[in-house]
């Protein structure tokens, strides 16, 4: 397959993921320069009592600090799934141990299959204080 269609098709799904209202589309940009995305898909779920967010796709350039912008991506797509009413963000469990240790230390933990982090819903408190 050539470069041209792979681009080519990736555009075409960004556009659609774009302007579904049960997708977001996060970017972490550097110097104007694209250094990592992940995908957040919303969806129902009667064993979380709501809405879970199921994070589709994370990515990080090569070149960049991978740790960085995990955490980057990860605290938005929490921020992302806490402002839609999600109760969960889950994610496919990672392969490599380092990769894993990275995701627990943002808060995510195993959950059978996936890997998931709980977010208290917006307009929640979650026994925090508000001011």
């Amino acid at each position: 397959m050539a470069l041209s269609d792979v681009e080519s098709s990736a555009g075409d799904l960004l556009r659609q993921l774009v302007y579904l209202p049960h997708a977001s589309v996060i970017v972490a940009e550097m110097r104007r320069e694209i250094v990592g995305a992940a995908i957040l898909a919303i969806r129902p779920s009667i064993r979380a009592g709501g809405f879970v967010g199921v994070l589709d796709l994370l990515a990080v350039g090569d070149a960049h600090d991978a740790d960085r912008v995990t955490e980057l991506l990860l605290e938005e797509v929490a921020r992302s799934a806490r402002n839609k009413g999600c109760a969960t963000v889950q994610a496919p469990q990672p392969s490599e141990p380092t990769e894993r240790a990275r995701w627990e230390r943002l808060g995510f933990h195993d959950a059978g299959p996936q890997m998931e982090r709980d977010v208290e819903p917006a307009g929640g408190t979650g026994g925090r204080r508000t001011r």
